[in-house]
């Protein structure tokens, strides 16, 4: 009665039915959490953040060796000052076109629009033209014919690139061109067609990639083509060719190793004879202005400070030129990492997985001051891979929408813990008041395997008072081999969350060691909390006699054992032939009776021999009566050897055996037998140095040609048995 009412009350207490497992609050907030950062990421709201992220990684990243392969001629605000008018007449343009001829660099790429002729000179630039087939011009394209740059006058249309630029939503350039169709017809970038000039002369053109016919192979490295939705970017617009730009940092040429870009030097200095040939020979060249008046200037990553402190600066067109140039080239000759995204799949199961980590290390700690070392050290851990996967393989790895959950679960896993503890107080104390009233010993214990709530009964029954046990667990107060068995228990039913019973030793405060059996059972309240609650019951007494019942019962098991022992010997021996182990007359008709009853409802023959000894009596008067005892046991033993073991042989008394051969097909099978039992015993026997030899008679009868009761198949076996002995003995007779 008592245990009833302590079940209902610790039911009505703690809650009913369990609506969730230990693994599934975790998993359905990270699930939760990564739907809402992915429907964010969707509409486009992390966008801007992800694309900071990805600068500062590309700020971050340490200078890489200078870049020797190509040279910016620029056209300064000085130099403009000097001439006095913009554009540069056609004439300058060839003087410095034919002085970096002289010296033979790889490609000349003409960033400056020259689809107006600008006299004097304008005939001379395009016999330049005509005259230098590494030379590129630059277009602007548009569908629209108002916002377009025709290429320069008098240039092969295979000498012209376009140098179109893509900005980002914030303005900045993150992207590059390599293919556009107009009009059904292909277009390649400025960039493209200079750093395929310059990968000719070692041997590298483009191919379809082995990975995507659709991509472009250029040597070392296949671009993978840019899509609305890679990475940060939501409906962006991919028209064209494009790639996403793993834009180099090349460091200074001086022992300083600082970031300088690239090298560069002025165009008077060109048209003076003052740079070095090495600075031309075998480079490309790219002749742009730097000028700010013109405001031919962009923003990329590198424009801004680490962490944006000081204010962005802009980047002069024909730089940017330079820094796609400059990755084309280090990529298709070098193996340099491309920029490149995961599979959306991919994606969304990494941010899944960290909104994951975040609910379940907060679950796990549940301390505020671990809990927040552990966030900060996770959001480096997150932080840090993600740059290493962009510096060392050019994976861009979602970071923002990954930090977001990360703490988002962890903001929202904290509150639910503060909530389980509020109603965990409350419950605690209404669960002490109810359980004092049960006699019973009951405890209830956390996840953590710590005592939550006992009442008196249990305080008594362990000896120690409340105080010392609440929050300890039973390691701190029970033997290791019965806490060991206490929280093996306790696991099995914190993982099937099912009711279960078990018998263990308890040992008292006293030394007392008690035999109980405790029920346990999960519940879980309100708020969520899994508890345990255990049900005790001293079984001491009842164990004990238990115990004697049984030693009773061993001791009548044992006694009945030795009966069976003493009836089964007794039966041998009276079923047996004593002197050669073989069944006897008694045992033989009981086994030739259920035999004949076996074949006759199976519809089966069975054989019958009578076996007579010739010339045992001679040996018996002659070597007397303990050699024809010999003889007789080897006889025995051949006629067993001689029989398949669903078969019987008796020994019928003297030196006369019988044997029952069970279904056999045909009585050929029992002439063959008889055959073979002939055989064996007329072997020479040694015994006591005397060589003995005997031969036998053997009569055959078969059911159901014969007969069909045992005494008549007997007694025509024994008489074809007579018969063989009349006719020479050593034989078999039939029936």
């Amino acid at each position: 009665m008592n245990q009833q009412l302590g079940k209902r009350f610790v039911k009505l207490t703690f809650g009913l039915k369990q609506s969730l497992s230990r693994g599934h609050r975790e998993l359905i907030t990270a699930a939760s959490v990564a739907v809402c950062v992915l429907l964010l990421h969707s509409f486009g709201l992390l966008q801007s953040l992800e694309l900071a992220a990805l600068d500062q990684f590309f700020r971050l990243r340490p200078n890489e060796r200078p870049e020797d392969r190509i040279t910016i001629v620029v056209i300064d605000e000085t130099y403009i000052n000097e001439v006095g008018s913009w554009p540069i007449s056609d004439a300058k343009i060839v003087q410095l076109l034919q002085k970096l001829n002289v010296h033979k660099p790889r490609a000349i790429g003409l960033d400056i629009y020259r689809n107006l002729p600008v006299e004097p000179g304008n005939q001379e630039l395009r016999n330049v033209y005509q005259s230098m087939p590494n030379l590129i011009g630059i277009e602007l394209l548009s569908k629209n014919k108002n916002f377009s740059v025709p290429p320069p006058v008098g240039l092969n249309q295979n000498q012209v690139g376009f140098n179109n630029v893509l900005y980002d939503l914030d303005g900045k350039v993150r992207r590059s061109l390599l293919y556009w169709h107009v009009k059904n017809e292909v277009h390649e970038s400025f960039a493209l067609k200079l750093a395929l000039l310059y990968l000719k002369s070692k041997g590298i053109t483009p191919t379809k990639a082995k990975s995507n016919p659709e991509y472009l192979q250029l040597g070392k490295a296949a671009f993978t083509r840019f899509e609305a939705n890679d990475g940060a970017y939501v409906g962006a617009d991919d028209k064209g060719y494009q790639i996403l730009s793993n834009f180099p940092k090349p460091k200074c040429q001086t022992s300083s190793g600082e970031f300088c870009s690239f090298r560069q030097v002025s165009m008077r200095d060109v048209l003076a004879d003052k740079v070095k040939a090495n600075l031309i020979k075998d480079r490309i060249i790219l002749v742009g202005s730097t000028a700010p008046s013109l405001q031919d200037s962009v923003f990329i990553p590198y424009s801004s400070s680490v962490m944006g402190i000081a204010k962005p600066e802009p980047l002069p067109g024909i730089q940017l030129q330079a820094y796609f140039i400059s990755q084309l080239i280090s990529a298709a000759v070098d193996g340099r990492p491309l920029l490149k995204v995961w599979p959306d799949l991919v994606e969304y199961l990494w941010i899944f997985v960290w909104s994951y980590l975040g609910a379940v290390t907060i679950w796990q700690i549940r301390h505020a001051t671990r809990s927040l070392f552990c966030i900060l050290i996770c959001c480096f851990v997150l932080t840090l891979s993600a740059y290493l996967a962009f510096f060392l393989y050019g994976w861009w790895i979602p970071l923002i929408p990954s930090l977001v959950c990360f703490g988002t679960s962890a903001i929202w896993m904290t509150s639910h813990i503060a909530h389980m503890q509020g109603e965990w107080k409350r419950s605690k104390e209404f669960l002490h008041h109810v359980i004092n009233t049960i006699p019973d010993p009951i405890f209830v214990k956390n996840e953590q395997h710590q005592w939550v709530v006992l009442n008196e009964a249990y305080c008594r029954f362990i000896g120690y008072p409340n105080k010392f046990l609440i929050e300890k667990s039973d390691y701190d107060f029970f033997p290791k081999h019965e806490a060991d068995v206490f929280r093996q228990q306790d696991d099995l039913v914190f993982r099937t969350q099912q009711p279960h019973e078990h018998e263990e030793e308890f040992t008292n405060a006293d030394g007392q060691t008690h035999l109980i059996a405790t029920k346990r059972s999960l519940h879980k309240d309100s708020a969520g909390n899994f508890f345990l609650v255990g049900v005790i019951r001293d079984i001491t007494q009842r164990k004990l006699m238990e115990e004697q019942l049984k030693r009773t019962a061993a001791e009548l098991s044992r006694s009945n054992n030795e009966l069976k022992l003493k009836e089964d010997h007794l039966r041998y021996l009276a079923y047996h032939d004593p002197l050669t182990g073989l069944s006897n007359r008694e045992f033989f008709a009981e086994q030739l009776y259920e035999s004949l009853h076996w074949a006759q409802h199976n519809n089966l023959l069975l054989g019958l021999l009578f076996i007579d000894l010739d010339g045992f009596k001679q040996v018996n008067d002659t070597l007397g009566h303990e050699t024809g005892d010999r003889l007789l046991m080897t006889i025995a033993g051949r006629l067993s050897n001689s029989l398949r073991a669903s078969d019987t042989v008796s020994r019928l008394g003297g030196d006369e055996f019988t044997v029952i051969l069970r279904a056999i097909p045909n009585v050929q099978i029992a002439a063959k037998v008889a055959e073979k039992i002939l055989s064996s015993i007329t072997k020479p026997i040694v015994l006591d140095g005397y060589t003995i030899r005997v031969s036998a008679s053997i009569g055959i009868s078969v059911y159901p040609y014969n007969s069909q009761d045992s005494e008549t198949l007997m007694k025509q076996a024994d008489t074809a048995m007579y018969r063989a002995k009349r006719l020479g003995k050593n034989r078999y007779e039939f029936a």
